[in-house]
């Protein structure tokens, strides 16, 4: 659900405690001027996860559905853990479809 629209885009609570910002640029296809054109606050919308940046504690969400996932660099943190055999934030192939939240929760987003 759409909690807040701002010139520069729309925040959806995704069900953790942060929420998720859908930047104007990924609202739609076309070229966005004024993103109250597009959502209003309260308005239930389906939206994609593309980036998730745990160091900034921020969610990059898009309504454009088709997006790809931003691949974005490692951060020392997760090299070291890495090269320590742990392995955070990974869910494996066999979790549930709902494990979006649960996987936030774990990466310090949870409520």
């Amino acid at each position: 659900m759409v909690t807040n629209v701002a010139a520069f885009g729309a925040f959806v609570d995704i069900g953790v405690h942060q929420d998720g910002l859908v930047h104007v640029s990924a609202m739609a296809e076309r070229f966005v001027a004024d993103p109250h054109d597009v959502v209003r606050s309260g308005q239930v919308v389906r939206v994609k996860v593309i980036d998730v940046d745990v160091e900034r504690r921020r969610v990059g969400l898009s309504l454009r559905l088709n997006d790809d996932p931003q691949r974005r660099p490692v951060s020392r943190l997760e090299r070291r853990n890495s090269a320590h055999g742990k392995n955070f934030g990974h869910q494996s192939a066999n979790s549930p479809a709902g494990s979006m939240a649960r996987a936030l929760r774990d990466a310090g987003f949870g409520r």
